[in-house]
C-alpha cells in the first residue's frame, strides 16, 4: 500500500516529497522531530493516535530552542495529521513522523536569519525492538550534558550520540545500549527512557540526567500509579543498581513497554519478564489501543465510522 508525506502544504505520494541537498538541516542537524503511534485496533477497525497532541507541544518547545518558526499551529498539525494518517488507509500499527527543520538553502553553521518549514509522513512500522525481552549493555558514549546539546528536546543532530551507543552495542551483540549521563549515574537507552523495580516501586532516572522527557514514561508513571497503586521514585541511578533491580524495562513510543533480561551479562532477577513489569506492559496495551475507556482521551481515532 502507497504511503504519503505532508510536504509544502500539501499530501502528496511520499516519493515525491523530497529537499534540496543544501538544505541547511542536511548539513547541521538544525531540525526537531517526533515519533508518534498509529495504534491499530482490528477489533474496532481503528487506528488510535496515541497523545498526539502531547508530541506536539514537545515538537514546539524544541523549536523554540532552536529558534525554528514553525508555521502551523498545533491546532493545525493535529488536524494534517489525521487527515494524513486517514489517506495513508493503513489496517496496521503505523509510525507518524514529523519533523520542524531549517530550510534554506544555504551553508554555515548558525540558528539566526534562517527560514524553516514542517513536514511529517506515515509508514507502517511494528516492534522498534524486535525482541519480547532485551539484552542490554552499558554503553562507552554517555548522555551530552545541557549546556552542550540539550537531551530534552529531539533535536536530529543529537541522535548522532545516541547511533553511535547502538551500534557499539549491536555490534557487540547485544539488543540495546544504556547510556549514562556525564557525571556517570544511568541515564537512557538510545530511544527508551529506562525504569527499575526496586522493592515493589517503580525508580526512574532524574530529569537532571540528561533524559528525553519521554511520553510513554509519563504515562507509564501515571498507570503504575492510578492503576497499581505503585509509586514512581524519580531519582539519580547509580551503573550498580542496575545489577541488582527486581526488574527493568523500557519505555518510548516505538518501543513501547520492553523488560530487559540481561544488562552487562548479568541477569535481572531471574532472567524472566518481571511481574510488575507485565502488569504495566498489558495495561499500556490496553490504553494505546483504545481499549481501556478510562484513558480515551489520549487517543485520537482517524477513521470516521
Amino acid at each position: 500500500m502507497p504511503s504519503y508525506a505532508f510536504f509544502q502544504n500539501k499530501i502528496i505520494p511520499l516519493e515525491d516529497a523530497k529537499i534540496g541537498i543544501m538544505t541547511h538541516a542536511l548539513h547541521y542537524g538544525t531540525a526537531i522531530f517526533e515519533g508518534i503511534r498509529g495504534n491499530w485496533n482490528a477489533e474496532k477497525k481503528q487506528t488510535y493516535i496515541f497523545r498526539m497532541r502531547e508530541h506536539y507541544k514537545r515538537l514546539e518547545n524544541g523549536c523554540k530552542v532552536l529558534k525554528i518558526k514553525l508555521p502551523y499551529t498545533i491546532d493545525e498539525i493535529c488536524e494534517k495529521t489525521i487527515e494524513l494518517v486517514a489517506k495513508c488507509g493503513f489496517q496496521e500499527d503505523a509510525y507518524i513522523r514529523p519533523l520542524a527543520y531549517t530550510s534554506t538553502q544555504v551553508l554555515g553553521v548558525r540558528l539566526h536569519d534562517l527560514e524553516h518549514d514542517f513536514f511529517m509522513f506515515v509508514i507502517p512500522w511494528g516492534r522498534y525492538l524486535d525482541v519480547d525481552k532485551a539484552r542490554c549493555c552499558v554503553s562507552s558514549w554517555h548522555r551530552p550534558e545541557d549546556n552542550v546539546i540539550p537531551p530534552q528536546v529531539k533535536a536530529c543532530g543529537v541522535y548522532i550520540n545516541n547511533a553511535l551507543a547502538k551500534t557499539e552495542a549491536v555490534n557487540n551483540g547485544y539488543d540495546e545500549a544504556i547510556m549514562l549521563s556525564p557525571d556517570g549515574h544511568v541515564s537512557e537507552g538510545t530511544g527508551e527512557n529506562l525504569f527499575l523495580v526496586i522493592g515493589g516501586k517503580l525508580v526512574t532516572p532524574a530529569t537532571t540526567d540528561s533524559i528525553l522527557m519521554g511520553i510513554t514514561r509519563n504515562t507509564v508513571i501515571e498507570l503504575a500509579e492510578k492503576e497499581l497503586g505503585i509509586p514512581t521514585i524519580q531519582r539519580s541511578i547509580d551503573r550498580g543498581e542496575l545489577y541488582t533491580a527486581d526488574e527493568c524495562f523500557l519505555t518510548g513510543t516505538a518501543a513501547h513497554v520492553t523488560p530487559v533480561y540481561e544488562i552487562d551479562q548479568r541477569t535481572v532477577a531471574d532472567g524472566e519478564i518481571g511481574p510488575i513489569t507485565a502488569k504495566i506492559q498489558d495495561i499500556y496495551a490496553k490504553v494505546i489501543r483504545g481499549n481501556h475507556p478510562k484513558y480515551m482521551h489520549w487517543c485520537t481515532p482517524v477513521y470516521k465510522k
